[in-house]
């Protein structure tokens, strides 16, 4: 039986915001799920896995399928033609409680059918064995130039479930586009004696057993990088801050981010909240990107490296990432700007804190083209998502701050917010309630031309 972890005090405990009464709601996901991985590596860099799913149906809906996202699907060679090194992926068997099941594998739709109907409350154990090579030059999911392998999204990730459907969306190469819950992994693994493990699991040593299980709870997906001779740089306090680098010369440079990370990361834990785990991760190779305990950081979409200190600018904006994706989630097609824009503005309050400015200013202008509000879904941007995401949104996060808010209220803002909305869903639409709330607003006047206020997920 699953047993969905709940922040007791949370879920009791109704907080008082300028002296009203304020319960925050939570966008419910669905379904919850478990997952149960093993995972084998060869010689050659061919993956063996087998990876069980307890899904337990929490909508008011029977349910006649299964939604998963199979992001590995997306790098072979039918799907991306143009890769010199796609990926190959052979799925053995689906079953559904011991039972062979029907499934499509369209891009990275993976839609397993069920013979019986999942009602609500009820749950079910889905089976999936199959085996994968990596791509060189993929996203995310890829072999990376140092010849490290980056396995993100490489499972079978279900879906979220609202509005009486699956909440699946087309995948883009731009963005975050695959939506999902909080969860609990276990981990099986063997790796070649040469390799070592990093990942979202937070009970590795360095260098790591070649073979060992490893569990985690209540994170949104895992995210393995298998490297081999890495120079480490560790920084340990109350968490462990280990940075992974691969050039033998960049030593000094890999101390100087561990140093700015551990900075950046009681900074953030002082002005949100607790990170929930025992040590954080940097690799410094492949796409800036974050995942619950690990963060990479080395180019932007595959291009040249980025230097030094925009290096270490990116990863204390993944750092960041940990609270706003990983402590207090929301969906990145339909809300990029609650994780990306707030991401970026906390990177920004660490620089404000560090030359001493007593009210932060933000470093972004907005174009005045730039016309639509930030909450679009992503493919409605065409070549402006980014600037939009990371460029207008935390600039209207600060107008919403700078009227009358110094840093420290700005500070305690975060703090509240993280109270009320870790490990739940958040939306648009909740963070204008919740800001309303806060600042004592009459009407939603201050978000106008920014946040689209009528459209919401959170139906």
């Amino acid at each position: 039986m699953i047993n969905k972890q709940v922040d007791n005090e949370e879920a009791t405990i109704t907080k008082k915001v300028n002296g009203q009464e304020f319960i925050p709601k939570e966008i419910s996901p669905g379904n919850f799920s478990e997952y149960d991985i093993k995972l084998n590596m060869g010689n050659d860099g061919k993956f063996q896995l087998e990876s069980t799913v307890v899904v337990k149906n929490l909508s008011t809906d029977d349910w006649g399928q299964l939604t998963f996202y199979f992001i590995p699907n997306m790098f072979t060679k039918s799907v991306s033609p143009e890769l010199e090194y796609p990926s190959t992926v052979d799925f053995h068997n689906i079953s559904i409680d011991e039972k062979k099941a029907g499934y499509t594998l369209e891009e990275d739709t993976l839609n397993v059918q069920l013979t019986e109907k999942l009602k609500p409350n009820q749950e079910i154990k889905v089976y999936f064995s199959y085996e994968l090579t990596l791509p060189e030059e993929g996203l995310r999911f890829t072999k990376s130039n140092f010849d490290n392998y980056h396995l993100a999204q490489f499972y079978p990730m279900l879906a979220t479930y609202r509005n009486h459907q699956w909440n699946k969306e087309k995948y883009l190469f731009r963005g975050e586009t695959y939506h999902n819950t909080y969860s609990n992994f276990k981990l099986t693994y063997d790796i070649p004696k040469e390799y070592t493990l990093v990942s979202s699991f937070d009970q590795e040593v360095y260098p790591c057993p070649n073979k060992g299980l490893l569990e985690v709870e209540n994170v949104k997906e895992i995210f393995l990088t298998i490297i081999k001779d890495p120079i480490l740089v560790e920084k340990n306090g109350g968490t462990s801050i280990r940075v992974f680098g691969f050039e033998k010369h960049k030593e000094e440079l890999y101390r100087e981010i561990a140093d700015e990370a551990t900075t950046a990361f009681n900074y953030f834990e002082e002005i949100i909240g607790p990170y929930p785990f025992k040590q954080l991760d940097i690799i410094i190779d492949g796409l800036g990107m974050e995942y619950p305990g690990i963060v990479t950081a080395h180019t932007i979409y595959n291009s040249d490296p980025v230097n030094s200190e925009a290096l270490k600018s990116m990863v204390v904006h993944e750092i960041a990432h940990q609270w706003f994706y990983g402590m207090i989630n929301n969906d990145p097609f339909y809300n990029a700007w609650l994780d990306e824009g707030f991401a970026v503005f906390a990177t920004d309050l660490f620089s404000f804190k560090k030359l001493n400015l007593s009210k932060p200013y933000t470093k972004y202008g907005i174009d005045p083209d730039m016309v639509l509000p930030v909450n679009l879904p992503l493919d409605q941007y065409e070549s402006k998502m980014s600037s939009y995401i990371y460029g207008k949104a935390p600039t209207m996060l600060c107008e919403l701050f700078n009227k009358n808010e110094g840093l420290k209220e700005i500070e305690q803002f975060l703090k509240s917010y993280y109270q009320f909305y870790k490990y739940k869903e958040i939306d648009s639409t909740e963070f204008m309630r919740f800001a309303n709330y806060y600042f004592d607003l009459k009407d939603d006047s201050i978000f106008e031309g920014w946040l689209e206020i009528e459209k919401t997920q959170n139906e």
